[in-house]
């Protein structure tokens, strides 16, 4: 049997809200139980009670200031493995304007190889390029020289 979806809102109600605290509580604790046997790692969990002046603590107050202990002697963390919506959306923005300007650099080195073979082919006249155009036209010539000559090398 399915459940029916919850409406995440303020529960008006107290004896339901005190009663969904309840369950959701031990929900909580249930599965940092589960996740420190799972995963053989050290939990602690922190639940203030508004019903109660005293938090629940789990496993217990002495095993949750261990860890908390541990924690906080740790060295401090490496700021460049945690990750928030910003940073992520700036790495993945910095990775697509990189892949942009590779694929423009890629687009231009097709284009001016395009027009040495229209030139060679007397379709296309030097004197309507410009100079940009034929220094990286010289850059790919000297490119190709060098390939050649290092195949001609291989061969030999």
């Amino acid at each position: 049997m399915t459940r029916k979806k919850v409406k995440l809102a303020y529960i008006i109600d107290d004896n339901a809200r005190k009663a969904t605290f309840k369950k959701r509580k031990k929900g909580i604790v249930k599965k940092v139980s589960e996740l420190t046997i799972l995963c053989g790692i050290d939990a602690c969990a922190i639940i203030s009670n508004p019903y109660d002046s005293q938090a629940e603590v789990w496993p217990n107050p002495k095993g949750a200031k261990h860890i908390i202990k541990r924690y906080l002697k740790t060295p401090v963390i490496d700021e460049t493995k945690n990750m928030n919506q910003e940073r992520f959306i700036m790495q993945k923005i910095s990775k697509a304007l990189e892949k942009l300007d590779k694929q423009l650099n890629e687009n231009r080195e097709k284009q001016i190889a395009l027009a040495m073979f229209e030139c060679m082919e007397k379709r296309r006249h030097l004197e309507n390029l410009t100079i940009g155009d034929l220094k990286d036209m010289d850059k790919l010539i000297v490119n190709y020289m060098k390939d050649i000559k290092s195949k001609i090398h291989e061969l030999v």
